[in-house]
């Protein structure tokens, strides 16, 4: 079993139209609705690779609620969000059908009490006591939860002998780091961010100085790079796909996961990730991918770098 936590889950709506234009009234074409957030998309993907997985954050309120009837439906992944008085955010999502672009409007979160975030600790130690064989921790920080919470689940895990991946942003990044998880999977602008360094290469170098066991940067169109004990890589896709990126980074992080879980050796880790988040591009909501798409580019994905020598 796998955990993913996602302490600013949501409610993700996904409009479509035919052209979004600024100012104007619009016919919307087709709506979905989905469990969104990070590892909440994290987990989804990794039901479709064949995983269980058990899924903990926060719900509260009437969206919580819709968000927890959502979850019931999702094959593969058990629900364990815990409860908070505020109500869970939405996240809308309006797609123009006729360039591909999305824009993502994101709303803030409910408010997490000192009670409600020590309870939460609490379940998540629980969990991890269950033999979960990796945990995911993704996304960003609700307001009232303290921007060194990453830090402390990233602790709790490592005391608890299970591996952990931490994607977050800023400083809940930078302390979470500290607590040395096993992976780590910013942007190229995250990590610039994190240590200083503007080249991917140097800036995931200093990223393992500051605790990562490993570091996997995203490079947009470009891939991705890894920086790890064992060896540094880098893998791309072998065509540019176009369409919806959101979850793409999602995707990748499930790659990761599964990769890991299933104790795959580091390049075949990222060739899953990189197929994986190409062909979420193609899907026209987060926490999906088009199954054909993947199949195809996990075949083509170029992946080059070196072990390092024993």
């Amino acid at each position: 079993m796998i955990l993913t936590v996602t302490l600013n889950a949501a409610l993700d709506i996904t409009y479509r139209v035919p052209t979004l234009t600024p100012h104007a009234s619009h016919r919307v074409t087709e709506v979905i609705e989905r469990p969104g957030g990070k590892g909440l998309n994290v987990a989804r993907v990794l039901a479709a690779l064949g995983h269980d997985v058990t899924v903990t954050g926060f719900a509260g309120g009437d969206t919580g609620r819709v968000l927890h009837d959502r979850l019931a439906r999702e094959p593969r992944v058990t629900d364990a969000l815990a409860p908070v008085e505020g109500a869970t955010r939405r996240t809308l999502a309006i797609v123009d059908a006729a360039s591909g672009d999305t824009t993502q409007l994101n709303e803030p979160g409910p408010t997490v009490t000192p009670a409600e975030w020590s309870a939460f600790r609490e379940s998540y130690e629980d969990l991890l006591r269950r033999g979960m064989s990796a945990v995911a921790l993704c996304g960003s920080l609700p307001p009232g939860v303290p921007v060194g919470a990453y830090a402390t689940l990233v602790r709790a895990a490592r005391a608890a002998k299970v591996p952990v991946l931490l994607d977050t942003s800023g400083e809940a990044l930078r302390r979470g780091v500290a607590a040395r998880p096993d992976i780590v999977k910013p942007n190229a602008d995250e990590l610039a961010e994190l240590t200083g360094a503007h080249e991917p290469a140097q800036a995931a170098r200093d990223a393992r100085r500051r605790g990562a066991h490993a570091v996997v940067a995203s490079l947009g169109a470009e891939g991705l790079r890894a920086v790890t004990p064992e060896g540094t890589w880098q893998a791309a896709p072998p065509t540019r796909v176009h369409g919806n990126p959101t979850g793409a980074g999602d995707s990748a992080v499930a790659g990761l996961l599964s990769g890991l879980v299933e104790e795959l050796p580091w390049p075949q880790r990222l060739a899953r990730a990189v197929a994986l988040s190409a062909a979420t591009v193609e899907s026209p909501v987060a926490g999906e991918f088009v199954a054909s798409t993947y199949e195809d580019l996990l075949a083509r994905v170029a992946v080059t770098g070196e072990a390092t020598a024993a």
